[in-house]
């Protein structure tokens, strides 16, 4: 329970540097999430013989299957994400992304028939009704960030069908079978669609190389993965919750780093988020 919780939060923090690396690279939004998933798939696929070796299994088009409706998902959710991450401020994009929580619970009984429990609506209710307090505050005059707050919220939206089928799919022999395709699927997909924008054959800047290869091992590699792993150990509901602490971190780094100033109540809210995450922690189960 410890160690599975420890990777949990690990994740989280992991994906929350993804914005500090898409805020520092200038490459095309396209072609920077093909990059990011075909780093981590690249470093991840020892992992992925090793696993076919110890079960067994073939690589066939049946055994990448379950990977690639949710390849395709997580492609489209991290090109919105970017695009939507570089149009609004640091603290505004991880949270409109992460407010998991409100959709999640469709999409888990859609997918696997996962409802929630007692607890689990009162830590989702607590940790949205700061979300929500914050959002009227600092959105309703941010009319410069609309366009990137827009995108944002689909992005939301794909990210929690993602996750859902992450947890759909717990049951497989191994993670690594289940996301190293994945991360193929998805980084295949992107680089197909970025060369209607982009060529990738050009010079790369060491600022651009730096930011692939943070979103690609940070983000994605032990970030994606905890988040992944995590839905397998936790219930998708209690995940999601304290994947919405992403904001938190997002915002003291959109802080430090790139001098962005978060509102007043952007403190109280997280506390109230942050509660409503030990809530779910302290009464998890599978």
């Amino acid at each position: 329970m410890i160690l599975n919780l420890f990777i949990l939060l690990c994740g989280v923090f992991s994906c929350s540097v993804s914005v500090i690396f898409i805020k520092l690279s200038t490459e095309h939004p396209v072609l920077l999430a093909a990059y990011r998933l075909l780093v981590a798939a690249v470093i991840l696929t020892p992992f992925f013989l090793r696993d076919m070796k110890r079960y067994s299994i073939k690589l066939t088009l049946n055994a990448i299957l379950p990977s690639v409706i949710p390849g395709a998902t997580l492609a489209v959710h991290l090109i919105s994400w970017i695009i939507g991450a570089r149009l609004t401020l640091a603290a505004h994009s991880t949270l409109i992304v992460n407010m998991v929580p409100a959709v999640m619970p469709l999409f888990l009984y859609v997918t696997t028939k996962e409802t929630l429990n007692r607890w689990e609506v009162i830590g989702t209710v607590l940790s949205m009704t700061g979300v929500l307090l914050l959002g009227v505050v600092d959105f309703r005059f941010s009319r410069e960030f609309f366009i990137g707050d827009l995108i944002c919220f689909i992005s939301m939206i794909l990210f929690a069908l993602y996750l859902a089928f992450g947890r759909s799919n717990r049951h497989a022999e191994s993670i690594w079978l289940y996301l190293v395709p994945l991360y193929y699927c998805a980084g295949i997909l992107c680089m197909c669609v970025s060369l209607f924008f982009v060529d990738p054959i050009k010079p790369y800047t060491i600022e651009n190389i730096i930011a692939v290869l943070g979103l690609g091992i940070v983000s994605t590699v032990i970030g994606h993965s905890s988040l992944n792993y995590s839905m397998k150990h936790f219930r998708g509901q209690t995940v999601s919750i304290i994947n919405l602490s992403q904001f938190l971190f997002a915002g003291v780094m959109g802080y430090i780093l790139l001098k962005e100033v978060p509102p007043p109540l952007f403190y109280t809210c997280g506390l109230m988020v942050a509660g409503g995450a030990a809530i779910a922690i302290m009464h998890t189960g599978k």
